[in-house]
């Protein structure tokens, strides 16, 4: 009786241990990095695993599938009709990046987030893009883009979701306003390269004035230099002329010489039309005379 008492009791500490080793296998939950699993106990939240080894028990806990991913994460937008304040219809797409911050939150706040995401950005593009002209509203993409981010951040926070940042992909107005536009800009350039052509055509008109006006007083500078020295080197010359003259010494004879030998340069003068010999001209006569027969 007690031999056979002992093999049974072996194997049921043998099946004991078999349940409690798979109980075990069963409670353990590898949670990847970047990750997270939300853990209900008989249906209700109990606690939030994070990554590494963690530990349920079978029967009672259950974790939910899929698991909750805390990466950062970017979601692009259809385009959506918006109609600005001048009653233009455009079409915005828009790129978010988000990032889920408590799983909890996540799970149970909200049935899908990123479903909730898409119609907030929506409703807050017709809210601002709806005060907005379409000049404004192509030109003021950080104003909307900052606009659509804080309302994003105050709305999903409950969601246990932050908002990082939130991108206009693309504007486009109707194609009527497109070649409406591009006419605009093609007149616009035209205009610019117009009014830089005759800017152009101006600026070279006025240096080239500038160049002959410099080039003209450099002349003239020069012309007037060039006279001051030739009257300053024919008065040095002059100068020296009348000292030699006065160093000789020379009598009347010479001197009458002198004179008579200047009058030919006279009478060729361009301005002598008619001259007068002067009385000096018979003295001068009689003095050359007498130096060449001393008996006179």
């Amino acid at each position: 009786m007690s031999q056979n008492t002992l093999p049974v009791g072996q194997a049921v500490i043998g099946v004991a241990v078999v349940i409690a080793i798979a109980i075990v296998l069963r409670g353990i939950r590898i949670i990847p990095q970047a990750s997270a699993g939300v853990v209900e106990r008989l249906g209700k939240y109990h606690r939030t695993l994070n990554a590494g080894l963690n530990m349920v028990i079978p029967g009672l806990d259950k974790v939910r599938r899929p698991l909750m991913d805390l990466r950062e994460q970017v979601v692009s937008f259809p385009p959506q009709p918006v109609i600005t304040a001048d009653n233009l219809v455009v079409n915005i797409d828009t790129v978010v990046y988000f990032q889920v911050t408590k799983a909890k939150d996540a799970t149970y706040e909200i049935v899908d987030y990123v479903q909730g995401i898409e119609q907030l950005v929506v409703t807050t593009l017709r809210n601002s893009v709806g005060g907005l002209d379409l000049e404004a509203t192509l030109t003021s993409r950080d104003q909307i883009n900052a606009t659509l981010r804080g309302t994003l951040d105050e709305a999903t926070s409950k969601w246990g979701v932050r908002v990082n940042r939130v991108e206009l992909k693309a504007i486009e107005p109707p194609k009527s306003v497109q070649e409406a536009m591009e006419k605009q800009m093609r007149a616009d350039r035209e205009k610019r390269a117009t009014i830089l052509a005759a800017e152009g055509t101006k600026q070279s008109d006025i240096l080239t004035a500038e160049g002959a006006k410099q080039s003209a007083i450099l002349r003239a500078e020069g012309d007037a230099q060039a006279t001051i020295l030739k009257a300053q080197a024919e008065a040095q010359a002059v100068q020296k002329v009348f000292d030699a003259i006065h160093l000789a010494n020379p009598n009347e004879q010479v001197l009458a010489y002198q004179y008579l030998q200047q009058l030919p340069a006279i009478a060729n003068g361009t301005a002598s039309k008619v001259w007068i010999l002067p009385s000096e001209l018979s003295g001068a006569a009689a003095q050359i005379a007498k130096a060449l027969n001393p008996k006179y």
